[in-house]
């Protein structure tokens, strides 16, 4: 290693992550008024983001392993792929509450056995339209 490279300092400082997901599903959203395009059935190609964030890295320099993530990606198939999301969610299937609910299944069934902590969880319906919930520090 040249002694240019060697002689660089890390700073301190907190390291992020974020692996993308997709999946194919339907919904509608039955509490807006019937006029409302979105209280009739559609589809959306959707992806999940999901944020995470360590202040130390895990060996070799990981803030998680990106395979580590993939029990997330195995529920979001046999669970949410090619589903009506409004028949199958416990929550209404708006971005906003998709987002928290994930986050929440991220938590409990992830986050226990990876050294990363989730920060956010962003879904994104189309190019253009997107949520993101943003996970409180515990």
């Amino acid at each position: 290693m040249s002694s240019a490279l060697a002689s660089v300092q890390l700073p301190k400082g907190t390291t992020t992550i974020g692996k993308t997901f997709d999946f194919e599903a339907g919904h509608r959203l039955p509490d807006l008024p019937p006029e409302h395009k979105c209280s009739r059935q559609h589809g959306h190609s959707y992806q999940v983001e999901v944020i995470l964030t360590a202040p130390a890295l895990a060996a070799p320099g990981f803030v998680t392993d990106f395979g580590a993530l993939a029990p997330f990606k195995e529920f979001l198939d046999s669970q949410l792929d090619h589903r009506n999301l409004h028949e199958v969610l416990p929550v209404s299937p708006t971005s906003e509450l998709l987002a928290q609910f994930l986050a929440g299944w991220f938590i409990q069934h992830l986050q226990p056995d990876i050294p990363g902590r989730l920060v956010a969880v962003r879904v994104r319906e189309t190019e253009r339209s997107w949520a993101r919930f943003d996970v409180e520090e515990q």
